[in-house]
């Protein structure tokens, strides 16, 4: 991540640098955990057992000040994290879903408007253009990265007519930025005036990506307006749902305050119809005390991931892809992305069959995501039907994640490695 800036200490001292910092995360890292039976794909106990300390202190701190939503720690957790997105706002809210219905809808797009995204995602993606009331126009994946194919979104803009798509949603997925430069050429291609400088808006759902960067440019800052989430499971993650959506527009941010408090500029004065999705000042002092260990853990998720390689690479089962023959094809990353490899994400075929065998080694893993959107029920208004996005579909039969998370030890990976090769034979 960028240059390390000063965060406030966890009591209210005096701020340290995290540049400089002797926490316990650095501490720790070499501590053998305790024996546990198998290798899940994520252990927040571990987590906490680096961090358990602080978060109590961070938390006491709120319940004495007694102000639980939109407290001092989310007004400093909104300026530090933009700070690190590289941008002039970032806006708290309830959850990372709601985070992208207010990007949307701060960007003014709503009814009649379509919105180019992909069908390989987690349902908020779509379900939140919907929400907003607009149109979702489902555009394939590329095989390597799984995120959106530039050219896929390009017939998408096409398919919508001229005038009818506003906006571009892509989303950076399993920690890997989309291919911003090709995207922001698309946008120039079909735009021309408007408050971002385009009458079509470029909407970065980086809920997987915090501290991800494309081109050295962190995530929250590649397109006019950015949303994440900070689910527990997240690489930055809080101790409940919260979110965020960041952006340089004064306008946009302006709207995102208004929107995320039932529409209201003053009290009791409500403008537009809006929603209740502020973040909980508890949810907020959670992100600022784990926020200083993020770049060592981000940092310790790209070494797991290359030793994943090399283990896959010395078993003599890793292939270069995109799809799988006989072994498995390991993650790809673009060369202009830094990814931070929040979930580890493998193509095997027979990979329910190769899930099933890691649980019967005790070895967790999940699949993210087995139904492509365009074939969820609760979708089928969309009009696509199977075969529409072969990629994605394929894609779907194909991913599994490995265990990752920052506190995963490199004995546990060869178990999960061994067990891989057993079942390849």
């Amino acid at each position: 991540m960028e240059a390390a800036e000063h965060l406030p200490g966890p009591s209210g001292s005096e701020p340290e640098s995290t540049a400089t910092r002797s926490s316990p995360a650095s501490a720790q890292s070499d501590r053998t955990p305790p024996p546990r039976s198998g290798v899940p794909i994520l252990d927040l106990a571990r987590e906490y057992e680096e961090v358990g300390e602080l978060l109590a202190t961070a938390t006491r701190e709120v319940f004495s000040r007694q102000n639980f939503i939109l407290g001092a720690q989310t007004v400093e957790f909104e300026r530090v994290a933009a700070l690190r997105c590289g941008v002039s706002h970032a806006v708290g809210c309830a959850s990372g879903t709601d985070a992208l219905w207010l990007a949307l809808t701060a960007c003014r797009i709503g009814a009649g408007d379509a919105v180019v995204t992909t069908p390989f995602s987690f349902f908020a993606s779509v379900s939140s253009i919907l929400r907003a009331g607009a149109r979702p126009i489902l555009a394939d994946i590329e095989p390597e990265t799984f995120n959106l194919d530039p050219e896929a979104v390009r017939r998408g803009l096409n398919s919508a007519g001229k005038g009818g798509a506003r906006a571009i949603l892509a989303v950076d997925l399993y920690g890997q930025t989309a291919d911003w430069d090709r995207l922001h050429a698309i946008r120039q291609e079909y735009s021309a005036g408007g408050p971002a400088g385009s009458s079509m808006v470029l909407i970065e759902d980086a809920a997987q990506a915090f501290g991800a960067r494309w081109d050295g440019r962190p995530a929250g800052s590649l397109a006019d307006v950015s949303a994440f989430s900070f689910y527990p499971t997240k690489n930055l993650g809080a101790a409940g749902d919260a979110g965020m959506v960041t952006t340089s527009s004064e306008e946009v941010a302006e709207r995102l305050r208004m929107l995320r408090t039932h529409g209201m500029r003053k009290r009791y004065y409500h403008d537009e119809l809006g929603a209740c999705s502020r973040m909980d000042t508890l949810q907020a002092a959670v992100l600022l005390a784990k926020l200083r260990f993020l770049d060592e853990w981000n940092r310790r998720r790209r070494v797991l991931a290359s030793n994943y390689g090399s283990l896959l690479e010395r078993a003599g089962i890793a292939e270069r892809g995109p799809y799988p023959e006989r072994g498995v094809v390991p993650p790809k990353v673009h060369p202009k992305a830094e990814h931070i490899f929040h979930q580890y994400v493998i193509r095997v075929r027979r990979r329910d069959e190769l899930k099933e065998f890691l649980k019967s080694q005790e070895v967790s893993s999940e699949i993210y995501y087995p139904l492509p959107l365009h074939l969820q029920q609760a979708l089928s208004g969309l009009g696509y039907g199977r075969g529409a996005f072969p990629e994605s579909e394929r894609a779907a039969r194909e991913v599994l994640a490995l265990p990752m998370f920052p506190q995963l030890t490199p004995a546990e990976q060869e178990t999960v490695v061994a067990a891989v090769q057993r079942f390849l034979g």
